[in-house]
């Protein structure tokens, strides 16, 4: 190491030696704070406390869970989105719009 290179290893070292004895120093400030506990000090409520509303206790928590079957309505036949064609030819319009051109791609070639 040259006279100049150890100058200045010795400098940043100093400051940064220097830099964490400030850190430590702001730390125990602020434990000593901390700890101290100041007796004038407020705590802030963002929100108002949550209130009851008048006669909550004759009101029921929950609503009465619905009654089901677990079986599928058989009246209502599911309906495909695209009608076949002689439906279509029927008058039966399709459920679905028909996708635009930019979404439709060319058939994939086999190798």
């Amino acid at each position: 190491m040259s006279p100049d290179s150890k100058r200045a290893y010795q400098k940043d070292l100093l400051l940064a030696s220097a830099m964490v004895v400030a850190g430590l120093a702001v730390f125990g400030v602020s434990v000593a704070q901390l700890k101290a506990g100041h007796s004038n000090a407020q705590m802030a409520q963002a929100t108002q406390p949550l209130q009851s509303t008048p006669g909550a206790e004759a009101k029921p928590s929950a609503p009465a869970e619905p009654t089901t079957t677990g079986v599928r309505p058989s009246g209502v036949s599911p309906e495909p989105a695209r009608p076949d064609a002689e439906a279509q030819k029927a008058g039966a319009a399709p459920a679905l719009p028909s996708a635009p051109a930019e979404k439709i791609a060319a058939p994939i070639k086999e190798r």
